[in-house]
């Protein structure tokens, strides 16, 4: 049977569409060419603007008035001349660090972080304090968060900085509107964190929002990681639990509702035992093979993670088995994800970094022998040169990429 689709007039779909385009057109080519021109002085460190005029192929004019704009709106400043063979000496152009700063805060099972950056990236604030996520209810967390991000706020305020946004990472399943569908971790289900946390705030005059931790922590190695730039890549949490962060093509993917890269739940088969990835591979895994105690709180993940370092350290030989076959489960999973992804890099983000000499190896041989294509498709597993930082970093960048893309800020009493 035919399948018959129903349609406006061609006239009247194609008045909609120019409308669109009339009502999009300039605004949306001036931002883009902004956000060329930020980009492009914060790769060049500083630049001149017929030096902008000639690397972006644009007219002088229009990179004169681009350029007013952005000084104008406190992302540029002159910061010095040059003298060139010829004429009077070309004015230089930097990006201004000393006017916004955006916030990223990650809760987790054991712990906040907070990390504020300026424009070009720069940290600012870079601050860890022990939180006992899992068991704590979800307004003490809520109460927790606002504080430590209060005390950011006023910091930057105090050194004269406008806040241009505050994003949480959180270990669950994040709708695009902000909504925690689930973080089983923390206890958390079908949970308002942004609203809750504006309120907690008293409705503060920039957004907040939030996104999952692995997303996030993607962000960050993409722009700053041992890998930045990278166009294909997964991001590894090495959490409580596990979760991926996806770069495809250069974009960051949250799929159709924002909850791509739930890899903890794949299930593999390793020397005969059927589980998911998390459970086999994630950091519980590790403690539930390897941890002296039969119940850890949340806020003490850390130190039994640095035990198991020290007895592998010391060659224990069960210690040294057990984390090969972690290992081994976790390449089994990296496996799927390669053959689906094909990424260049798949980076190991929190406590596997810490563990990373015993189970990056072993993750190593099992991704080899498991992928389809040759040589794991150029596929490597690396490790974090962020550490824990790195969704909270996130959290903080995405503010920058969408300054980036040219949705541009408005200083304070302009």
């Amino acid at each position: 049977m035919a399948m018959r689709i129903a349609s406006k007039s061609a006239g009247t779909v194609g008045e909609e569409a120019q409308g669109r385009a009339k009502r999009a057109d300039f605004t949306d080519v001036r931002a883009n060419n902004l956000g060329f021109v930020l980009r492009q002085v914060r790769a060049e460190g500083r630049c001149s603007r017929a030096d902008l005029a000639a690397k972006t192929g644009l007219n002088k004019a229009t990179v004169s008035s681009l350029v007013a704009e952005l000084i104008e709106r406190r992302v540029l400043r002159e910061s010095g001349s040059v003298i060139g063979n010829i004429g009077r000496p070309a004015v230089l152009l930097s990006v201004d660090t000393g006017y916004y700063a955006s916030l990223g805060v990650e809760v987790n099972v054991d712990y906040m972080t907070l990390v504020a950056v300026d424009l070009a990236g720069n940290r600012l604030l870079s601050w860890r304090r022990a939180h006992d996520g899992a068991g704590s209810t979800s307004g003490r967390s809520v109460s927790a968060l606002a504080g430590l991000a209060k005390r950011a706020v006023d910091k930057m305020d105090a050194e004269g900085r406008q806040i241009l946004g505050l994003a949480v990472a959180v270990p669950g399943m994040i709708d695009n509107a902000g909504v925690v569908q689930r973080a089983p971790m923390l206890g958390w289900e079908e949970f308002d964190l942004t609203g809750r946390l504006r309120q907690a705030m008293r409705d503060p005059k920039y957004a907040v929002t939030a996104d999952n931790d692995a997303n996030l922590g993607a962000v960050a190695e993409q722009r700053f990681g041992s890998w930045a730039g990278v166009s294909n890549m997964i991001y590894l949490t090495g959490e409580i639990g596990l979760g991926a962060g996806l770069i495809v093509d250069g974009e960051l993917r949250r799929g159709a509702t924002g909850f791509a890269g739930e890899i903890g739940n794949l299930l593999i088969d390793v020397d005969g035992r059927v589980g998911r990835v998390e459970d086999m591979a994630g950091i519980s895994a590790v403690l539930k093979a390897l941890s002296e105690s039969d119940d850890i709180a949340g806020a003490e993940v850390e130190a039994e993670v640095e035990d198991v370092v020290t007895r592998a350290r010391a060659e224990e030989p069960r210690v040294l088995e057990a984390l090969d076959r972690i290992g081994r489960s976790l390449g089994a999973g990296i496996a799927l994800a390669v053959d689906l992804l094909n990424p260049e890099a798949v980076v190991l983000g929190g406590h596997y970094h810490a563990l990373s000499p015993w189970i990056g190896p072993a993750a190593e041989r099992e991704l080899a022998a498991r992928t389809h294509a040759s040589g794991a498709g150029g596929t490597e597993i690396v490790v974090s040169t962020l550490g824990h930082e790195a969704p909270a970093l996130g959290a903080a960048t995405g503010i920058l990429n969408d300054i980036d893309a040219g949705k541009m800020p408005t200083p304070l009493g302009s």
